[in-house]
């Protein structure tokens, strides 16, 4: 079969930037017409928000049950920042797991999540966390989370397809920077640390789709979004300030994107190999996408039409580039 969608698309922006939102605008467009405009197949969504969730609901259960927090030290930026590292090995890991159609049975999906922490940070160098909590904590720790451990399993594994032909898998994912840091980023901060950190076959398959929106623009959104009822949806969860500034501030894709080797792409150097991923930008500076968090019944034609125009030519340029 003819291969005519992306393979995996890499879907990058700042926090609350329109990410999600573009997502929900791709689950309703004809699939068609989704991959002859777009070159993107049905949908199969992998997202490290649930684990960034996940993390802060452990250490407030471990709070309030006296203990130390492990990932966060309250509405702040990680303590250990390779983290961001460990998000990514989760997102190869559902990769793999989606490929594979691994269905886990687990006695405790809550266990099976806190060994899955452990092993995502060992690989980035963070020695086991959930490992070395006394035997009686973790136990609790895990009863308290087993429903939401469940639940996130069950989401994952129901979305295994029966194939994969014309389908497109969107990884969704945000990084930056301090705010006011320059050129380039370093350590664990932005895409430089974490981009390198995704597997060779996600890096061989990708194309990046990245939203353009200012921090200034981002910050204004994330406030406009928040919904303290609902911190664990995609599209209401809000960032806490101190994390916006601190993680958020700034990012370097465009650095990325002006420096890399070849012109379109950005230039990842990993696992022994150098990847040159397409990238196209939709520039949401000028919001386009906020009116796409309510009921697509309700979606206006002509900001459907604006939208359209944007993503159709941030996707043309991202084909232009892929040769899978």
């Amino acid at each position: 079969m003819e291969n005519n969608v992306f393979k995996v698309v890499l879907l990058q922006a700042l926090p609350a930037s329109g990410k999600s939102e573009v997502r929900n605008f791709m689950a309703n467009i004809e699939p068609e017409r989704l991959k002859k405009e777009f070159h993107i197949g049905e949908n199969l969504q992998l997202d490290d928000f649930p684990y960034v969730h996940m993390m802060r609901r452990i250490d407030n259960e471990l709070e309030a049950m006296g203990q130390a927090r492990l990932f966060y030290p309250g509405e702040e930026p990680f303590i250990d920042g390779r983290d961001w590292g460990t998000l990514c090995c989760l997102l190869n890991e559902d990769y793999h797991d989606l490929l594979n159609r691994n269905v886990q049975k687990p006695d405790s999906c809550a266990q099976l999540l806190f060994d899955r922490y452990d092993r995502a940070g060992q690989i980035v160098g963070i020695a086991p966390r959930l490992g070395k909590l006394p035997e009686e904590i973790r136990k609790k720790l895990a009863e308290k989370l087993e429903a939401e451990a469940a639940a996130m399993l069950k989401e994952k594994q129901d979305a295994y397809p029966d194939s994969f032909d014309g389908k497109t898998i969107i990884i969704e994912c945000a990084r930056g920077g301090p705010d006011g840091a320059s050129m380039p980023l370093t350590g664990s901060d932005g895409y430089q640390y974490s981009l390198p950190m995704f597997c060779p076959e996600i890096l061989e398959n990708a194309a990046i789709l990245y939203i353009w929106v200012t921090p200034e623009e981002s910050r204004r959104k994330n406030a406009d979004r928040a919904d303290p009822n609902d911190p664990g949806s995609n599209l209401h969860h809000g960032v806490p300030l101190a994390v916006m500034l601190g993680e958020y501030g700034c990012d370097d894709m465009e650095y990325l994107v002006n420096t890399s080797e070849q012109k379109g792409t950005v230039t990842v150097k990993a696992h022994g190999n150098t990847y040159h991923v397409p990238i196209g930008i939709f520039d949401n500076r000028v919001d386009k996408t906020s009116f796409l968090r309510a009921e697509p019944s309700a979606w206006d034609a002509a900001l459907v039409e604006d939208v359209t125009c944007a993503i159709r030519q941030a996707t043309d340029t991202m084909w232009a580039g892929y040769r899978k």
